[in-house]
């Protein structure tokens, strides 16, 4: 495995930019690279190793110094879209917000104007079905090309056997899929419900930027929000340690430049039990934490 590299810091592909590091690791950036992950997927399971495949890393906690097991990060870049099919084609580390703008700008295409702004790769945007003023991700979703972990075979996931849910989808449950490219339906507008929020001025004005990934629990129902319980128990704003929730949006949590894993998950935790004691409501990271089990 000398494609492998060793002891690699990977403190910035997670936006908390907590320090850490990775045992092995290493970057697919095309088709030739996917078939190496065949056969690091033959390594990592002879030798018990987990693998953890990150893209921006806008999605994710890591809560460890050092992960002992393989790295993998998502680099594939690529995408076009037939103005006459209206169909989209995307490599799965290309922005979702990126392509919104480039959609609108080039051919007029307006129906995903919510996603401008949304910090998410295609991949990462159909892993967990992103969500943006009752738009969903699966809205317009058509069919997903995957590398079955497993079975080391490249599969076609139809819209109805990715099984998708509020932010979630077989991909985020399973973890035996890589996604390699997307394809999306943008012949008609789908949503959940309408809506005429501004989503451009709303991040400008109501999200904060720098160490984030944005909104950290989920919504626990439609009627009730995981900022707003947070800020009931008098915790916007709060800093512990080095980590915080934002000022300007309670459901933000954020790093200082300095901030451990450690300091954000006393933070994560005491969130969740004012929360708990006060109106018997779990909150359920929609972030993934990452343990170097």
């Amino acid at each position: 495995m000398d494609f492998l590299q060793k002891d690699v810091d990977i403190t910035n592909l997670s936006n908390f930019k907590t320090r850490a590091f990775a045992k092995y690791y290493f970057e697919i950036h095309d088709r030739q690279d996917v078939d190496k992950l065949t056969d690091i997927i033959d390594f990592a399971s002879r030798e018990e190793l987990p693998l953890l495949f990150v893209s921006w890393g806008t999605n994710m906690l890591f809560a460890f110094d050092i992960y002992n097991w393989i790295v993998v990060k998502n680099c594939l870049k690529w995408w076009t879209y037939d103005p006459e099919s209206k169909i989209l084609e995307a490599y799965s580390s290309e922005a979702i917000s990126d392509i919104a703008i480039r959609l609108e700008n080039d051919f007029w295409q307006n129906l995903w104007h919510r996603f401008i702004g949304l910090p998410w790769t295609i991949a990462g945007a159909v892993f967990g079905n992103a969500w943006c003023f009752w738009l969903e991700a699966e809205s317009n979703f058509f069919e997903a090309e995957v590398l079955d972990l497993d079975s080391r075979q490249c599969l076609v996931l139809s819209k109805t056997d990715m099984s998708f849910w509020y932010r979630s989808s077989i991909l985020k449950e399973s973890w035996k899929y890589f996604i390699i490219k997307a394809r999306f339906d943008l012949s008609k507008k789908i949503e959940k419900y309408s809506s005429d929020v501004d989503n451009i001025e709303f991040r400008e004005q109501k999200q904060p930027k720098w160490n984030t990934c944005w909104s950290f629990f989920k919504n626990p129902n439609r009627e009730q929000s995981a900022w707003l319980l947070i800020e009931k128990v008098w915790l916007k704003g709060y800093k512990l340690w080095w980590a915080y929730f934002s000022e300007k949006h309670a459901n933000f949590l954020m790093s200082d430049w300095v901030a451990t894993y450690k300091d954000l998950l006393d933070l994560i935790k005491l969130a969740q039990d004012k929360v708990k004691n006060e109106f018997q409501v779990d909150l359920m990271p929609e972030v993934r934490i990452i343990y170097n089990k």
